[in-house]
C-alpha cells in the first residue's frame, strides 16, 4: 500500500535508510514533479547527493492524474529497486491527498497522489509539496544547516513556493506564493518566468521580489530567508536589490533540492511507520 505520511519533519534528524533492491544502502529514490518537468535519481540519504544522473521527462499536457502516474512509472522504471519513492508534488499535500493544484490541472484536487502513484508503480509512495521537500533538503545538507529559529525557504521559478521551518521542524504546505501583492497573487508578479515572459530587468524584478519578501518578513519576522530555484544560481543579479531585515542566503542544491527532499521525506516516513 502507498504511505501517504505528514507528520512533523525535523530537518537535522539523520537515520539510516532502507535497502532497496537495483539501489545501495542509504539511497532512496526520489521524483520532483513540476508544471513542465519530472525528474528522478536515487539519492545518498546521508550525504544529500544524487548516485546517479536525474533523469528527466516532459510534464503531459494537460497533467491529468492518469498521464502523469505514467511519466512518473517511467521515471522509477528508469533506476529500479523496489523500496519507497518519494515524490514532490505542486499542491497542499495532506494524508497523501492533493487538497490544490498549481501548475498541474485541477481534476488533481481530491486525488490520493501517494495512492495514485504507488498503484502505477508497484511500490510504496511518500509525497509531499515541492517547496516543502527543496526546503527539507536544504535544511539538512545545504543553506538552513544547523540553522535555528524561524527560517523561510522561498523558491522562485515557473511560480513561488515557499517552506517554512520553526527550529528545524517543518511547518507543511505553506503556499505563501499564492498571497496578494500589488492586487495579484504574488508568484504573478514576482515569480522567475514572470521576469522572463515580461522581460524585466534585474533591477525592476528584484524590487518587487524585495516586495514579496518584506510582506513575508511583516508576518514571519524570520531569521533567515534561503532563496531557491534554478534562479538561486544568478542570485549576484538581484540580491543587491534585496534589503530584508533577516539574511538572504542562496539555496546550496538548486534544481536537485526537490529530488533529495523528497527522498529524504520516504525514508523518514518508512523509519516511522509501524
Amino acid at each position: 500500500m502507498p504511505i501517504a505520511a505528514h507528520r512533523p519533519m525535523r530537518a537535522n534528524t539523520l537515520r539510516e535508510s532502507c535497502d532497496s533492491r537495483g539501489l545501495g544502502v542509504n539511497q532512496v529514490l526520489g521524483i520532483d514533479i513540476g508544471g513542465t518537468g519530472i525528474k528522478g535519481a536515487p539519492v545518498d540519504v546521508e550525504k544529500g547527493t544524487l548516485t546517479a544522473d536525474r533523469y528527466r521527462l516532459l510534464t503531459p499536457k494537460p497533467a491529468l492524474p492518469a498521464a502523469v502516474a505514467d511519466v512518473v512509472a517511467e521515471v522509477v522504471a528508469k533506476f529500479g529497486g523496489d523500496g519507497p519513492v518519494g515524490a514532490t508534488f505542486p499542491a497542499v499535500i495532506r494524508a497523501g491527498v492533493a487538497e490544490t493544484a498549481a501548475n498541474v490541472d485541477k481534476s488533481w484536487i481530491g486525488e490520493d497522489v501517494a495512492k495514485r502513484f504507488g498503484t502505477a508503480v508497484g511500490r510504496p509512495f511518500v509525497v509531499l509539496n515541492d517547496a516543502d521537500a527543496a526546503g527539507l533538503a536544504e535544511m539538512r545538507f545545504g543553506a538552513g544547516r544547523n540553522k535555528q529559529g524561524v527560517v523561510m525557504m522561498v523558491t522562485l521559478g515557473t511560480g513561488i513556493g515557499s517552506a517554512l521551518f520553526l527550529n528545524g521542524v517543518l511547518v507543511p504546505n505553506t503556499e505563501l506564493g499564492h498571497l496578494e501583492l500589488g492586487g495579484k497573487e504574488a508568484e504573478k508578479r514576482a515569480s522567475e518566468i514572470v521576469r522572463e515572459e515580461k522581460h524585466l530587468s534585474w533591477k525592476k524584478w528584484g524590487a518587487r521580489v524585495d516586495a514579496y519578501l518584506r510582506y513575508l518578513e511583516l508576518l514571519f519576522s524570520p531569521d533567515l530567508f534561503v532563496i531557491g530555484g534554478g534562479i538561486s544560481k544568478k542570485a549576484t543579479k538581484f540580491f543587491g536589490y534585496l534589503k530584508t531585515r533577516a539574511p538572504i542566503v542562496p539555496a546550496q542544491l538548486l534544481n536537485e533540492a526537490g529530488i533529495v527532499g523528497a527522498a529524504v521525506a520516504a525514508m523518514e516516513a518508512q523509519r516511522s511507520s509501524p
